[in-house]
């Protein structure tokens, strides 16, 4: 018999009935039923009900057990009396009488419970992050995180793709945020970097001439924290394909996300083909660039219906460039509470509010009501609610001036009325793919034009689109994954071309020194025949939330940083000994 166990915790049925057998676990709960002591017995696998009568010879012992004592017993499985079956776990139609019992591990006074699992304050989870693993929920999605990994890697190498691992220790990447750097012993003086992501590399590795790359890679990036990234590192399917389009990308990618969420989604519908929707279009008809597509609310650009019209602040707006009306459709929002709670909501966001129009139902006929329908006319109404395809009971909000300005609160707007009015279905995944980034955009405080996303993106047009449009009209080849509002990935066809590469950076005002001396490695290597080649890197930590319904990424992480970027746990970051600066030829100093 093995030393520890015959069998997990969740093994034992009725076939094992009069066996000897041998369990270890955790102790997670007892319960005295007159005089019996019932241990439910707890491992990675499962629970497993043990019990002692004041006949056994390790009753006493039993006695001295507490929480999340780590024990090893020995006994004969019995069936339990049909009133007591348990049906919510695996074993529960056996119990085990205790025949010995040995302690693996003592356990002190817990920090936390758990048993229950209540509700816990995240500096003691943090802090205690190997007891709170234990509770069943957080152990439940840390496997399922494992699971999931685990299909990509077998769907990622059925598709041809290769696995490949790249540097942790490497030097700055043009990645836009903020490194984590490593000084460098040998080299005083001089330091690493945490790559924020493998893009540099699995560029090269195209270039070296491998075809099709993935890795689950860590990337390192020293931001502030939020509910969804965490800070210092996270977890991404990393992708390249050489000899690839945009299409092509889209072609393999999409049935591995798909895929992921049919096999742990719980059964929850998902998109069979994903909408390809372009920025300028998300942008107008959502307000963002991360729809959430279970919201079925659409906004519309509705300008024609207030030039010349009697509603003075949206009239004068239009006759300024650039100025537009949108609408914000509401459908069974009809009612003017909701209207003035909405309202109210838009001055909350920094606006004056905003204007609105609701219908309902007078001498049989369908009319609009409220000051705006007032001010514009029963025509002009009308032709809105057609637009819109509004009927009695609805409304719509309505928007104006340069959308910049606006675009962020009409987004929020949208989330908010779909929750009150419960029109969001909740139980499913709604994917798509946001395509046609500008490549360029201007800032608004400098008059400057700078990069809009990122700039190793192949421009659509390549280099005669550079030198002959607008650059604020210049698209590049680059995509992103959405799902139920959560943008997952990032990717692009990439700028294999030198010509182009330094046009692109021309145009914001670098020039070729600049190019060369801070992207050398990636400049040398597209002298040398570099293909065509393209990528996406999905977020597994995200894709994991989605999968749990879980808010914070904390929740999916096995041993996360606090929102202070601390592992409480271990003590990091902490202060490095003399020694060890002298050694790296350092000294802190003290702001």
């Amino acid at each position: 018999m093995h030393k520890y166990r015959t069998h997990t915790c969740a093994e034992l049925n009725r076939g094992q009935t009069d066996e000897t057998v041998r369990l270890s676990g955790w102790v997670h709960r007892i319960r005295d039923h007159g005089g019996v002591l019932f241990v439910d017995l707890r491992d990675h696998y499962g629970i497993t009900q043990v019990l002692a009568d004041p006949d056994s010879e390790v009753f006493t012992d039993v006695e001295q057990l507490k929480a999340e004592f780590v024990i090893c017993i020995e006994g004969e499985v019995r069936l339990r009396d049909p009133e007591l079956v348990n049906s919510k776990i695996s074993t529960g139609e056996i119990e085990v009488f205790i025949r010995k019992l040995e302690i693996l591990g003592a356990a002190e006074d817990l920090p936390l419970p758990v048993f229950g699992e209540p509700d816990y304050p995240e500096e003691t989870r943090l802090k205690y992050r190997f007891i709170d693993l234990r509770r069943q929920s957080l152990h439940d999605r840390i496997v399922l995180r494992s699971k999931v990994i685990s299909w990509i890697r077998n769907r990622m190498e059925s598709q041809g793709f290769m696995d490949f691992q790249t540097p942790i220790l490497t030097a700055s990447s043009p990645e836009g945020a903020r490194d984590f750097l490593v000084p460098s012993r040998l080299h005083p003086g001089n330091f690493y970097a945490l790559p924020q992501a493998p893009q540099q590399f699995k560029q090269l590795i195209m270039i070296a001439g491998f075809d099709r790359y993935f890795q689950i890679s860590p990337c390192f990036r020293d931001e502030d924290p939020r509910a969804d990234r965490s800070p210092g590192e996270f977890y991404q399917l990393d992708v390249e394909m050489s000899f690839a389009t945009q299409e092509d990308v889209f072609r393999e990618i999409e049935p591995v996300m798909r895929g992921v969420f049919e096999e742990f989604g719980g059964g929850k519908p998902v998109t069979k083909e994903f909408p390809q929707i372009t920025y300028r279009e998300a942008m107008l008809t959502y307000g963002t660039d991360k729809p959430d597509l279970r919201n079925p609310i659409k906004m519309q650009i509705v300008s024609e219906h207030f030039k010349e019209s009697g509603f003075r602040i949206f009239a004068n707006l239009l006759k300024v460039k650039g100025n537009e009306i949108r609408a914000i459709p509401a459908p069974g929002g009809g009612s003017r509470r909701f209207c003035d709670r909405m309202n109210s909501f838009a001055q909350g966001e920094g606006l004056p509010g905003m204007g609105y129009i609701f219908w309902r139902v007078e001498d049989g006929k369908v009319v609009g009501a409220g000051p705006l329908a007032n001010n514009i006319g029963t025509d002009r109404t009308e032709a809105i609610r057609q637009q819109l395809g509004l009927d009695a009971g609805d409304s719509a909000f309505f928007l104006g001036g340069k959308p910049s300005g606006f675009v962020h609160v009409a987004a929020k707007a949208r989330d908010v009325m779909a929750n009150e009015l419960n029109l969001i279905d909740r139980d499913r995944f709604e994917l798509c793919w946001i395509k046609d980034f500008p490549l360029f955009e201007r800032d608004e405080e400098t008059g400057e034009l700078d990069f809009s996303h990122n700039p190793f993106s192949m421009p659509q047009g390549e280099l005669e689109a550079l030198e002959n449009n607008d650059p604020l009209a210049v698209l590049g080849y680059q995509y992103d994954i959405v799902c139920n509002g959560v943008e997952l990935s990032s990717g692009a066809v990439r700028n294999h071309k030198l010509e182009i590469l330094y046009k692109v950076f021309e145009i914001v005002g670098y020039d070729k020194d600049f190019v060369d001396t801070n992207f050398s490695g990636m400049v040398n290597a597209f002298r040398y025949g570099a293909p065509p080649h393209a990528g996406i890197a999905p977020g597994i930590d995200r894709i994991i939330m989605l999968l749990t319904n879980q808010e914070n990424i904390r929740e999916v992480i096995l041993f996360p940083l606090n929102q202070r970027a601390e592992d409480l746990m271990l003590g990091a970051p902490s202060v490095p000994t003399n020694e060890a600066l002298r050694d790296l030829g350092l000294r802190v100093v003290k702001k």
